[in-house]
């Protein structure tokens, strides 16, 4: 077990490290060694987590309404995610396992893992406190927030919704028309792309844009028919 390796993957070097084993320590162990296992710690890491990031979508998405908000952290905080997580930071590797729980694949099963990354967490949280372990939380779901903003669920529209809705409330005030939005371009290798996007009112072009998505280049457009009205974007 390197609990120096998994502090280093962490991006954090606790000053009890008693509370590092503790979190590492699987209830299978606990039950052969009469120890103390992880579980107590869990319980805390997932309350620390669900407001580290509530409070991380609520300044990404000033706009959010309430149900937004909670189907984006379901989306966030879950079994499969967490496990996810820990497998980058190779949580899996410093574990302490009963033996049964070792020799049938402890070490990797989606469970455990998540389990143990909810009390890392709370590790960090009785080790430093909340800013420390919410500074934790936050780069854990950086990533997996950038990545469900383009999986096409619709849910994560939001971050590109301002643009769109400004510009929908001003065209159809002033002309009583809604703009179109079409594709106009499409270049660049498949794992790289850029779409152009222009934006209409009937045969007159009101902006362009372009992104690495449909989404992305629609808001551009937006964007750039919002400064030729004169409005900033």
């Amino acid at each position: 077990m390197n609990l120096n390796r998994l502090q280093g993957k962490l991006g954090y070097v606790f000053r009890d490290v008693q509370l590092l084993e503790r979190a590492v320590t699987h209830s299978s162990f606990a039950n052969e060694r009469g120890t103390g296992d992880n579980e107590r710690l869990e319980f805390l890491g997932d309350a620390v987590l669900e407001l580290a990031v509530s409070a991380l979508l609520l300044e990404r998405f000033p706009e959010a309404r309430e149900g937004q908000l909670s189907r984006l952290r379901s989306r966030l905080v879950n079994t499969t995610t967490l496990a996810r997580i820990a497998r980058e930071i190779e949580i899996g590797a410093a574990l302490r396992l009963g033996v049964g729980e070792d020799q049938t694949g402890g070490r990797d099963r989606t469970s455990v893992l998540a389990d143990a990354v909810e009390a890392l967490l709370g590790a960090v949280f009785l080790d430093a406190g909340f800013a420390r372990a919410r500074k934790v939380a936050v780069g854990w779901m950086e990533g997996e927030l950038a990545g469900l903003a383009d999986d096409g669920s619709g849910d994560v529209d939001l971050r590109w919704k301002n643009a769109r809705s400004l510009l929908q409330e001003r065209i159809q005030h002033e002309r009583q028309q809604t703009p179109r939005y079409r594709v106009v371009g499409h270049e660049g290798p498949a794992h790289e792309p850029t779409f152009t996007v222009e934006v209409h009112i009937g045969d007159t072009v009101l902006g362009c844009g372009s992104g690495s998505n449909k989404r992305e280049a629609s808001h551009a457009a937006a964007e750039a028919a919002l400064r030729a009205l004169g409005e900033p974007a």
